[in-house]
């Protein structure tokens, strides 16, 4: 293939990058060789510290956790993808009393911190509204609000980023809006933009633990309540350690997921049959579907 943004590199240039490659391992490799070596000579791997595993009240407490990071995670990630789609498809609009409150409210609330946004939920309803939000819903609702704007510019960038040849084609046959977004524009940019909204997902179900400053009881809210446990051995490290790796299994599990809806997109778009060629007949035509079969 040609390169655009920068040249080959040659024999010089690609063993200088090996080098570098593997300089940068070794550096990281040490690093971290560094950090257990510490954390073995200051004792945070002796069995006591991580007898607190093998408790089954534990155990039920950090899956009952999992289980609430899950829920709040799936509910504010359809919601979100639905608030991006509604007002990115506002946003787009040609109407101007639809696309310019669009972008006002997605403008906003992308310039708010989430946590604020929290706050003013949970903490703000109940005075300003007279109704109460429970820890879940403002989590929820949050999430929503400030994820789904940055996912209304995601999608509103990949349907922008197609060429206008697209959408001047499908207006040229006779379609309507609708069905040229639907129909044409979205299946092609959803390839461009999955990356991105994975990486939006990832963010979403990290930002769960911000519940705990509300008192959610998601995994950052019980692992900061068994480090602080005295008879345990005040474990905070050895907790935290735990609950990361479950959070970096999470996040691995779902862009193996990405991957995985990426690939069958791609194998299902190489599998379409092409069209017959402008002005052929019926046999070119049926020499097209039977190739492609």
């Amino acid at each position: 293939m040609s390169a655009v943004l920068y040249d080959v590199p040659g024999p010089r240039a690609r063993v200088r990058n090996l080098g570098f490659g593997v300089l940068g391992t070794l550096l990281m490799a040490g690093l971290l060789g560094f950090v257990v070596y510490r954390l073995a000579v200051t004792g945070q791997f002796d069995p006591r510290l991580w007898e607190w595993l093998q408790f089954k009240n534990i155990q039920l407490l950090l899956l009952e956790a999992l289980f609430n990071t899950l829920r709040a995670f799936a509910v504010a990630a359809v919601l979100s993808l639905l608030f991006g789609a509604v007002f990115a498809a506002g946003r787009m609009s040609d109407h101007a009393w639809i696309s310019r409150p669009s972008a006002a409210i997605v403008e906003f609330f992308r310039a708010v911190p989430l946590l604020i946004l929290i706050f003013i939920l949970f903490f703000g309803a109940a005075r300003g509204l007279g109704t109460d939000i429970s820890a879940f819903w403002a989590v929820v609702l949050g999430l929503m609000l400030y994820n789904g704007s940055v996912l209304a510019e995601i999608f509103r960038a990949g349907v922008r980023a197609l060429p206008k040849g697209q959408s001047e084609a499908a207006y040229a046959l006779g379609l309507r809006k609708s069905q040229v977004m639907t129909s044409v524009l979205l299946p092609q940019a959803l390839r461009s933009m999955l990356p991105s909204i994975v990486s939006q997902l990832v963010v979403v179900l990290k930002d769960t633990a911000l519940g705990f400053i509300i008192l959610y009881p998601e995994l950052l809210y019980q692992a900061r309540f068994l480090g602080s446990q005295g008879q345990l051995g005040a474990p905070i490290l050895q907790v935290a350690l735990v609950v990361a790796v479950i959070y970096i299994s999470m996040c691995l599990l779902l862009s193996a997921l990405a991957n995985y809806l990426e690939r069958r997109t791609r194998r299902r778009g190489r599998g379409r049959p092409e069209p017959a060629p402008v002005g052929a007949g019926p046999r070119a035509a049926a020499k097209v579907g039977t190739e492609a079969g």
